[in-house]
C-alpha cells in the first residue's frame, strides 16, 4: 500500500510516496518505512511566487550571467538572473532580455547592483527596461534596499528579491516592501558581509527576524547543502560558485579547470581595508592586493587592482592572474563540469535521497 506523506515546516512542503511494505511490529504497525520515489517535490513560497519548479536561484554574477546561461538555468527548473551591470544602458539590457526570451519561456529575473561603483550605473534605466519587458523579478544586491524602485515594481507585478548578508538588512528589506529576501552567509564568494556570520547561524537568525520568504546562500553546492538550508528555515537557495562550473556558464575553460583543482583552503578574503570584503581564489593579483592592504594603500590604489575590466580577463579570457577571481568556499565541493540541468537534477536527487535517509533515523514516521 502506498500513500503520500507531507512534512511541512516553515512553508516548505516535501511531497513523496512511501513504500509501506516494510518491517512491521507484532501489532501490525509500520516499523521502518522508507521513501521509495527517486525525487521529492520541494514546493515553497519561493516556487509559487516565482512560478518555478525548484526553489533554486542562480544569483546574478558580473560578466557571467548572460542570456544563454540564464535561460539554461530557467529551462532546468530553476530561476536564472541576468546581471544588469554587464551593460552600459537600458537598451543593451533590453536586447539581452529579448535574447533570453528567445531561449526560454520560463521565468527569469534581472539583478540590480546597489553597491558603490566608481562609474555610476544607470539603474533607473535598468528598472524601467525590466518592467517594460515583463521580467518575473528584480534581484537587488547591496547594503541598501531598492526602496526607491519597489513601488514601481510592485505596481508592475514584478517581484522584488533583495540579497543581503545580515539579519538586520533582511528586516530592512521586509520593511521597505521586498517580496522575498536572500541572505548569504560568510562562506559566500564575491561580496561578503562585514559581520562575517556563517550560513549555519545567519539563516536561522534571519528566519526568526522576517516573515517574507527567505532564500539562503553561502556555501551551498549540492543536495545536502540545499536540504540543510531548508532545515535552517529557508524556502529556497541562491547559488553562484557551483553554477560557474556549468557548461552553459561563459567562464573560460581554464577558469573552470582551475575551480576543479581548487580546495576550500585556496581562497582569501580581500578588500576588508576599504569596508567591502570579498572572497577570491588566490592568484598573483590577490597577492598584490594583500600587499597593498598591508601597506594601508588608498582606495584609489586598491580600486586599480580590483577593477572589473581586470577580473573580466580572469573570468572570460582565462588570464588567471589578471584580476580578482571571486569564488565561494564551496569551490572545494566542485568536482566536475555539468550542464545546468544535470546539476539541478543531481542536486534534487541527492536532496531527496538525504531526506529519505533522515526520515528513517527516527524509526516510525507518525
Amino acid at each position: 500500500m502506498d500513500f503520500a506523506i507531507y512534512v511541512v515546516t516553515v512553508g516548505v512542503k516535501f511531497v513523496a510516496d512511501l513504500d509501506t511494505e516494510g518491517t512491521r511490529t507484532n501489532e501490525g504497525k509500520l516499523n521502518k518505512p522508507w521513501l521509495r520515489k527517486e525525487s521529492i517535490m520541494f514546493k515553497t513560497r519561493v516556487t509559487e511566487m516565482l512560478g518555478i519548479e525548484y526553489p533554486i536561484i542562480a544569483g546574478g554574477m558580473n560578466w557571467l550571467s548572460r542570456a544563454e546561461f540564464v535561460a539554461a538555468v530557467s529551462n532546468a527548473g530553476g530561476f536564472g538572473i541576468i546581471t544588469s551591470s554587464n551593460f552600459a544602458s537600458g537598451e543593451e539590457l533590453r536586447q539581452e532580455i529579448k535574447k533570453t526570451k528567445e531561449l526560454t519561456n520560463k521565468p527569469f529575473g534581472v539583478n540590480i547592483s546597489l553597491f558603490p561603483s566608481i562609474k555610476p550605473l544607470p539603474n533607473d534605466e535598468f528598472v524601467k527596461t525590466s518592467i517594460d519587458e515583463g521580467v518575473a523579478a528584480i534581484e537587488s544586491s547591496g547594503v541598501r534596499t531598492p526602496a526607491e524602485y519597489i513601488p514601481r515594481l510592485k505596481e508592475a507585478g514584478v517581484k522584488v528579491i533583495h540579497k543581503c548578508a545580515s539579519a538586520r538588512h533582511a528586516v530592512r528589506a521586509e520593511k521597505d516592501g521586498a517580496d522575498l529576501v536572500a541572505v548569504v552567509g560568510f562562506e559566500n564568494g564575491g561580496a561578503l558581509g562585514m559581520d562575517e556570520i556563517p550560513t549555519l547561524v545567519l539563516i536561522p537568525a534571519a528566519r526568526d527576524a522576517v516573515k517574507i520568504p527567505l532564500i539562503a546562500g553561502g556555501g551551498i553546492a549540492n543536495g545536502r547543502g540545499f536540504l540543510a538550508a531548508l532545515a535552517l528555515g529557508a524556502e529556497g537557495v541562491v547559488i553562484g560558485t557551483r553554477f560557474m562550473a556549468t557548461k552553459e556558464c561563459p567562464a573560460h575553460p581554464k577558469f573552470k579547470e582551475w575551480m576543479l583543482q581548487s580546495k576550500e583552503t585556496d581562497l582569501a578574503v580581500i578588500e576588508r581595508s576599504i569596508g567591502m570584503p570579498h572572497r577570491s581564489l588566490r592568484n598573483k593579483a590577490v597577492e598584490r592586493l594583500e600587499e597593498l592592504e598591508a601597506e594601508s594603500a588608498t582606495f584609489e590604489e586598491i580600486a586599480a587592482v580590483v577593477t572589473g575590466e581586470k577580473y573580466k580577463k580572469t573570468f572570460l579570457d582565462g588570464d588567471l592572474d589578471a584580476g580578482m577571481a571571486y569564488c565561494g568556499l564551496s569551490v572545494g565541493l566542485v568536482h566536475e563540469i555539468l550542464t545546468a540541468k544535470e546539476f539541478i537534477d543531481g542536486l534534487i536527487a541527492e536532496a531527496s535521497a538525504t531526506a529519505r535517509k533522515l526520515a528513517t533515523l527516527g524509526g516510525v514516521i507518525k
